[in-house]
């Protein structure tokens, strides 16, 4: 009998959480990409505290890391991991400069169209401005307070990484608050925004390499 109850538990509460999400419709739709199309224009620079969470399907929890984010949107980004480990990523000048512990190296964009490419999807994913691409097919649902793109990459090269990136924004924002990249194998990676500053003046040193 405890048994049936568990099941029947885990079952009404499987729908209440399908049941949050609704498809939006087409009048929704357009609003939505026409708020956050404008509101990543206005986004000049970003900071912000970020959460990530890599959940793998042979580890029992979540490898989480946490740090901040600096965007000087569209030019240049960096994460400033903190935790567990220092490493840093920066994306600037056409380039990517990682800092591993004070190991660093360096990938050129310009020869590699792969990592130009998750470059691009990067800033946009954290901008915002995603939408107006045809290298996905996109769709869009909402909860009570926020409002989510599901995007599927067409690219070949992209579908060997990303099976689906999900931008979720909290109602009455233009900036991402949690970016999910959904891997082939269904893991995943997520990434949760706190402490969000725009357009607040950022010292150059931090896009330094």
């Amino acid at each position: 009998m405890k048994t049936k109850l568990i099941i029947l538990l885990l079952i009404f509460n499987c729908s209440i959480l399908f049941a949050q999400e609704v498809k939006m419709n087409t009048t929704e739709i357009e609003k939505f990409k026409k708020d956050i199309v404008t509101g990543s224009k206005k986004i000049e620079t970003l900071t912000a505290d970020f959460t990530q969470y890599k959940v793998m399907s042979f580890l029992d929890k979540p490898i989480v890391s946490k740090g901040k984010l600096y965007l000087d949107n569209p030019k240049a980004m960096r994460w400033n991991y903190t935790q567990p480990i220092d490493y840093s990523v920066v994306f600037n000048n056409g380039k990517i400069y990682i800092n591993d512990e004070g190991k660093k190296s360096k990938v050129d964009l310009q020869g590699n169209k792969k990592f130009e490419k998750l470059n691009q999807l990067i800033i946009g994913s954290v901008s915002g401005n995603l939408f107006d691409t045809n290298d996905f097919d996109i769709s869009y649902v909402k909860t009570d307070n926020s409002r989510i793109a599901k995007m599927q990459p067409k690219l070949k090269d992209i579908k060997k990484y990303i099976k689906e990136i999900q931008l979720t924004f909290y109602t009455g924002q233009s900036s991402v608050t949690e970016v999910k990249l959904v891997e082939p194998s269904d893991d995943y990676t997520k990434i949760l925004f706190t402490n969000k500053s725009l357009n607040k003046s950022i010292n150059a040193s931090v896009f330094n390499p």
